[in-house]
Order: structure tokens, then sequence, then C-alpha cells
């Protein structure tokens, strides 16, 4: 009742995402589970040609058998993002199969673990900026020649607390989707001007496996991974320059207000 409350559906219409897509070439990273999964599924029955992206080779095979079961184009590529030289090589991959003409970065990784905890882990800062935030900077700057050429389209996807106030615990992880939301915002403009649409994803939670070691989110009303697929695919057809549901304005604002009380009780759960 309240994940219908909170998250109402949100599907495009079937004619429209085929025109947007239909023929077209989609590399879509992050391709093997969830809402990525989900997505591949439905750009594939929209007529969309894949290109898929993850660190799962089995995973990716199983994905890529069932779509061209029926009867779908695709192809994929595994690969760790978080590495530079394997974010290059997608990139030549992808050209080397004709190029994109959306690029659709979904690929995350998500943390959450108190300053105390963290003291010799500073690489949970390192995975989650190169791959929520360098990762899809690499290959939108290596790829937006060609998507420019075909009057192409990016969808990244974010998440809703880049909108609201810092969180104790969440510091790697806030740090690196508010870093992924403005420098897409901030080059939007300029890939406009070269016919390129960029559109940001601010996704609430989702019910997938990167969640399920959190055991506060187990009960907490969220988007099926489904849904979550409708929303990035509904930026594609209207091309629009941001999602976020209906209630994040509030929400944010509240959380702005309510900032102190709200730090106390966060910093309780993760302090020393």
């Amino acid at each position: 009742m309240l994940s219908s409350l909170f998250y109402p559906p949100s599907r495009p219409d079937t004619e429209r995402l085929r025109a947007a897509v239909g023929g077209k070439t989609v590399l879509l990273t992050g391709a093997s589970f969830g809402i990525g999964e989900a997505l591949a599924g439905k750009l594939a029955a929209a007529g969309a040609r894949l290109l898929l992206v993850a660190r799962s080779a089995d995973k990716l095979a199983e994905v890529q058998t069932r779509l061209t079961a029926a009867g779908a184009q695709a192809e994929y590529f595994a690969a760790d993002l978080r590495d530079a030289a394997q974010c290059e090589a997608v990139a030549r991959w992808t050209e080397e199969n004709g190029g994109a003409d959306i690029l659709v970065l979904n690929a995350g990784h998500s943390i959450r673990r108190g300053l105390w905890q963290s003291l010799d882990r500073f690489h949970d800062v390192e995975r989650c900026m190169s791959l929520n935030f360098y990762a899809p900077a690499r290959l939108t700057l290596a790829l937006l020649p060609e998507l420019a050429r075909r009057g192409g389209s990016i969808v990244a996807v974010s998440a809703v607390n880049a909108r609201f106030p810092a969180a104790p615990g969440w510091a790697a992880y806030q740090a690196s989707k508010t870093a992924l939301t403005q420098w897409f915002g901030s080059i939007a403009p300029e890939a406009a001007a070269c016919g390129v649409s960029v559109g940001v994803a601010l996704l609430p939670l989702v019910r997938t496996r990167m969640i399920e070691p959190t055991a506060a989110y187990r009960r907490a009303p969220a988007m099926t991974p489904q849904a979550a697929a409708d929303v990035l695919a509904g930026l594609i057809v209207s091309r629009r320059s941001r999602w976020q549901p209906w209630w994040l304005g509030i929400a944010a604002a509240a959380a702005a207000v309510f900032r102190r009380p709200l730090l106390w009780l966060a910093a309780k759960g993760g302090g020393k």
C-alpha cells in the first residue's frame, strides 16, 4: 500500500518507446541484475539493439541468451567499470560494434558505514566514486562525439539522497551520487547544444540485491526494479533532464528544517 503511494506507476507508452528505441543501439551498464536486467528486457521488446555491460560474464550470458531467444539483438562485454582501463575497453568495444545511440549509465555501488568504522576503509570512498561517478563520466566523454553525430541521449542513474542534506553513514555513497548529479546537470546544456539529451533519474530505494545487506531496508517501502526500469525508459522517450519521485521536494525541505534532530538520530547509529 505504501509502495503504491510513494511510487505510483510511471510506465511509458509502448508505441512511443518503440518509436524512441526501435532500431537504435543502447549501451546499458549494470545490465546483469535488478534495474538493468529489467530495462534490458523492456528495451529489447521495443526493438532496441542492446550492448550489455556488467561485471558478471555468466549472468550477462544468461540475459543475452534470454533476449536473443525472444528475437532481440544483444551483445555483452564483461567489465569492472571501477577500473579506468576497463572503461576505455568498453568504449572501444562500443565503437567496434557500430557505436551507440543511447547511453544508459545504471551501474552503481551502495555502502552505508559510519565514520569510526571507516578509518581503515578508504577503499569504500574509491569504490563509490569510481563506479558511481568516474565511470559514467569516462564513458560519456569517450562516447559523446558519436552520440552527437546521432542526436542521441544519455540517461544517468542517481539517487534521491543527492537532494538531501549530508547524512552520517552515507558519506562515500552520497558524495558520489551528488557528484554524478551535479556533473551531468552541468554538462546537459552543452550536450543539448550538440543535439544530445541528458537525463538524470533520482531514484528512491529500489528493491534490489544492493540493499539486501541493510536490515533496516527489508520492510521499508521500495520501488520494484521493473518500476525503476519504467522510469528510465520514460526518460529515454521524453528526453527530459530529470526524474524524481513526487515527494522528494517535500522530503528534502523537511530534512533541512529538521536537520539537527535527524543528524543526532543518524549519528547514534554510526557513532564510535
